[in-house]
């Protein structure tokens, strides 16, 4: 097998053609709407400054170059480290995505434990008597979670604890689990439960029909004959060689998360990285957007090599092809 058709070189390619991909659709996105950082910055402002104070402000910010060569010198400075500044910030792309990634990472992992833990058993709830009324309000359940707006039931839920029992932590300046770990929790607790409601329900359908497809193959007849007890047979023999699809499903969520919980992070005042995209468009900080939404493609690329890795270690038939 040469290099070039090596599945690791392939992945890599692939890998590095979706990211060149979302760089280059991010910069043409961009460009598209109306206005720019000056008119962001400055507002109607903008309106007594002489022409040569806007053409010094066009240099500053790159904008008097034409788009290939932005797009160019972007592209650039990333392969020497350089992400970008953020005038509004005073602080480097890097620096602020070191500062946000974690809060949304943290907010993927615990969404994905609890989307987890509530889809899988309702799945295999569902799966163990197909067309009963428990299949029913899994599916139920899982429709919900799937037609219910993230952002309609996060600004329920946190209205409500608010009125109610005047319960707002989310209202309280952010700490990290290291600077407080009993805030943090409680702070992470409310946007978590509100994305795990949506991320568990595909997880929940999946789990079904993994379930129901491995149940309906030979060797777990072959085990109810030989007497294997309900509870192994059910965990070890039919969720066992189910977890592939429910795998890739927690795998694509968990990277949808890196980038769409942007809704929930600004309802809960979350400082993650999908906040500062969309304070980024709001200020049209250019360099900030470009190069967010690139660390997001990137860590939804190492996500699924992440995922592939899981699929060997998890099932012998991936491993041996």
């Amino acid at each position: 097998m040469s290099v070039l058709t090596h599945p690791i070189t392939r992945r890599v390619a692939s890998a590095f053609g979706t990211l060149l991909g979302v760089a280059v659709l991010v910069f043409i996105m961009l460009r598209a709407i109306p206005g720019d950082q000056i008119i962001a910055q400055f507002g109607i402002e903008t309106g007594d400054m002489t022409p040569a104070q806007i053409a010094a402000l066009r240099e500053y910010y790159g904008l008097d170059k034409s788009l290939f060569a932005q797009f160019f010198s972007w592209i650039g400075g990333l392969f020497q480290g350089n992400l970008g500044f953020s005038a509004r910030a005073h602080l480097s792309v890097s620096e602020l995505s070191a500062n946000s990634l974690p809060v949304t990472i943290e907010l993927a992992v615990l969404t994905i434990v609890l989307s987890l833990l509530i889809g899988v058993p309702l799945g295999m709830l569902s799966a163990s008597k197909r067309d009963s009324i428990r299949d029913g309000f899994g599916q139920l359940v899982g429709l919900a979670g799937l037609s219910i707006p993230s952002f309609l039931l996060g600004s329920a839920l946190l209205g409500w604890a608010s009125a109610k029992f005047s319960y707002n932590p989310n209202g309280k300046a952010f700490v990290t689990l290291l600077e407080n770990p009993w805030l943090n929790i409680q702070q992470m607790a409310m946007p978590a439960l509100v994305l795990a409601f949506g991320i568990a329900a595909p997880i929940m359908r999946t789990t079904r029909t993994a379930v129901l497809e491995v149940r309906s193959l030979d060797f777990v007849r072959t085990a109810k004959a030989k007497g294997v007890p309900p509870r192994r047979l059910q965990y070890r023999h039919v969720l066992g060689n189910a977890l592939v699809p429910i795998v890739t499903m927690t795998g694509l969520q968990f990277g949808y998360l890196l980038g769409g919980a942007i809704v929930v992070e600004q309802i809960f005042s979350l400082p993650g990285i999908g906040r500062q995209v969309l304070i980024g468009i709001e200020q049209k900080e250019y360099a900030v957007v470009q190069s967010t939404v690139l660390v997001i493609a990137l860590g939804f690329v190492l996500v699924n090599l992440l995922t592939d890795v899981v699929y060997r270690l998890i099932d012998p038939r991936v491993r041996a092809a």
